[in-house]
């Protein structure tokens, strides 16, 4: 066994294109690192519906340029086996380590294969590359970025000419060419051939942003913003400027693109003292609002000041009815989609408002694919406030309507919370939560998920279970996931494993009647002793 593993070990090494990653192998195979040689080449990393996504570093289990080749082989052989011989790939990066390198092995490899292939001008926000695919008329397009995940990690996301994200069977189909890939030695590359896109991609893109304000609107909210240093804050900045916000306040210390995420653990406006940065500039500056992207600004996440006098995150939850109710106020129509594991608010929205609302799996790969889709989101701060013009998540356009949303309420003075709170009275207050567990193995989460199998609650928090669904089985509205829901009485609970992270999510949310604004305090306080009463029986169910 230990023959074998150097001899895979020695034959990639023979292949590897990259010299940072075939010094790094070669000294572990000097190094006889048994251990180490034995998790790099123990398989392979997975091409699924997020593409692929992992550690950097060598060996077929890594993020690597050799991986990276093998994927762009085999989505171009994908693409010309579905007749798109000659078609265009629009590729785009961010600004992590080595996304730069595995768009220009890319687009070698689209080239090589007779396909046309233009890169995006620099590291731009995903979204520009989801808007460029539709612009451009592409067959497909590339996105090199792990998102949110830590700085060692990088991936690798495909979309189809549709603009939006691969969902199976194409995910499999892709993969099963990539795993056809013989030696790299023979998969053509050459130096040049593909064009370099100029600028004017993103004026398309920034033209259109324009299209997701209400005309005449005010534009007076002052904000601080953060690009979490990623790639978002000269786009972000031009958006407002053309629709004639104030200046965003930067928070300087993030401003800029840093691989190495030096002022946070994750670079993910979600995790513990993410934020605190822009807290500490907003306690300066007294903005209206607080916004702030993650590292390819294909998220949004907005804060505000509590009744306290302090700055708080809104849950991706609450920015997602805000923006509802505020699409809903400017006579939008068109359906109303949401992930299955956010909150149920947003139905009562729509149909309190005569619209049409639908449910997806996790992911806007599905959200996108919602027929006659006017607005999308899901709990993990991703808003489709404009699916015609982009059909993924958008962190720039979500901004934008956020600041939108504010300077109206400003005018009225009235505050976003005061919104919330008109929601509440509406509809009830929806309270989400989430339970997320990192693991460093990954068995811990299938042992969770089996034991919730076969022993599923029968009750959470003292609210009786009224029913148990596994999601592997699919439901007359959703196709098979790895999954499990819970329907309880006045409360909800989804477990499922993470898509791109070594994590079980638990999401939770509480629906307690409200009938006038002077219930609103008992009414939180009950739903937060609800949540953690959840918490606390689901992990004992649970394991973890």
């Amino acid at each position: 066994m230990h023959d074998d593993l150097t001899t895979r070990a020695r034959t990639w090494l023979a292949e590897d294109p990259d010299p940072e990653t075939r010094a790094e192998l070669a000294a572990l195979l000097d190094a006889d690192d048994v251990t180490e040689l034995t998790a790099r080449f123990s398989g392979t990393l997975q091409f699924g519906t997020a593409g692929l996504r992992g550690e950097l570093g060598a060996g077929p289990m890594r993020m690597n340029r050799a991986v990276v080749i093998r994927a762009a082989a085999g989505l171009a052989a994908y693409l010309k086996g579905q007749g798109h011989t000659g078609g265009l790939v629009v590729i785009g990066y961010d600004a992590r380590h080595k996304s730069a390198d595995f768009a220009r092995d890319t687009a070698a490899v689209m080239t090589g294969a007779g396909l046309r292939a233009a890169v995006l001008p620099r590291p731009l926000p995903t979204p520009v590359l989801a808007f460029a695919i539709r612009h451009l008329g592409a067959v497909a397009g590339v996105e090199v970025t792990a998102s949110h995940n830590p700085p060692r990690d990088n991936g690798y996301k495909v979309y189809l000419g549709d603009g939006s994200q691969i969902v199976p069977p194409a995910d499999a189909e892709i993969a099963a060419e990539i795993a056809a890939v013989g030696s790299l030695n023979d998969v053509p590359r050459p130096d040049a051939g593909w064009e370099t896109l100029d600028d004017s991609v993103l004026d398309a893109y920034l033209a259109r942003t324009d299209a997701v304000l209400a005309k005449d609107s005010p534009r007076t909210a002052r904000t601080v913003y953060t690009a979490m240093h990623g790639v978002g804050k000269d786009v972000l900045l031009a958006a407002f400027a053309r629709a004639g916000f104030p200046e965003p306040v930067l928070v300087a210390e993030q401003a800029e693109p840093d691989p190495d995420f030096p002022t946070v653990a994750f670079p993910n406006p979600e995790e513990p003292g993410a934020m605190d940065l822009a807290f500490a500039t907003a306690r300066e500056a007294e903005p209206d609002l607080v916004l702030a992207n993650d590292p390819d600004a294909d998220r949004c996440a907005a804060a505000v000041k509590g009744t306290d006098g302090d700055w708080r995150m809104l849950r991706g939850d609450e920015v997602g009815a805000l923006l509802a109710a505020h699409l809903v106020r400017r006579g939008a129509t068109g359906t109303f989609a949401e992930s299955i594991v956010s909150s149920t608010l947003l139905a009562r929205i729509a149909e309190q408002a005569g619209l049409p609302h639908e449910e997806t799996l996790t992911g806007f790969k599905w959200i996108a694919r919602v027929e006659g889709l006017r607005y999308g989101y899901e709990e993990a701060l991703g808003y489709c406030v404009d699916p015609d013009g982009v059909r993924d998540k958008d962190g720039i356009t979500a901004a934008l309507l956020l600041a939108e949303l504010a300077s109206g309420l400003k005018e009225e003075g009235r505050t976003l919370l005061d919104l919330l709170d008109d929601l509440a009275v509406a509809h009830g207050l929806h309270a989400t939560d989430q339970l997320s567990v990192r693991v460093e193995d990954l068995s811990l989460i299938a042992d969770a998920m089996r034991r919730l199998r076969e022993n599923p609650p029968a009750e959470l928090a003292g609210l009786p279970v009224t029913e148990a669904e596994d999601l592997t089985r699919g439901t007359d509205a959703l196709p098979p996931t790895d999954g499990l829901r819970y329907t309880l009485r006045g409360a909800r609970v989804i477990v499922r494993p993470s898509g791109t992270e070594p994590k079980l999510k638990c999401y939770l949310e509480v629906v307690v009647p409200v009938t006038a604004r002077d219930d609103l305090p008992a009414a939180r306080t009950e739903a937060a002793a609800l949540l953690t009463a959840i918490k606390r029986d689901l992990k004992a169910a649970a394991g973890i």
